[in-house]
């Protein structure tokens, strides 16, 4: 599935937050539009073959970073990455036991 229609589907249940920081892949004029209309202030780099560039805040996207590691980190569980647990609450629950321990070897 493509990142737009990802976007437009998940676009409705979007907590309210004051930004959204994206990667490139939603960069798209409606759905920068329907961030503004959520009162949501996008945090998305424009596609390199833009013409008109819209800004955004290069400091707050440099903390993206701390998602991708986070998700990296949690990939590393084969169970989690194979997707092994057909059922969902199975599935979030081996989540939380990763992040748990994840969480305490880093300390």
């Amino acid at each position: 599935m493509s990142d737009y229609t990802g976007a437009k589907r998940l676009l409705p249940s979007l907590p309210t937050t004051s930004y959204l920081i994206a990667d490139r892949g939603y960069d798209a004029d409606w759905f920068r539009t329907a961030l503004k209309q959520k009162g949501m202030t996008p945090c998305i780099p424009p596609r390199k073959n833009r013409k008109k560039k819209p800004r955004y805040s290069k400091t707050l996207y440099t903390q993206r970073h701390k998602i991708e590691i986070m998700f990296g980190r949690i990939k590393d569980w084969r169970r989690i990455a194979m997707r092994y647990d057909r059922c969902a609450h199975t599935f979030f629950s081996a989540i939380c036991i990763a992040a748990t321990v994840i969480f305490y070897l880093k300390e």
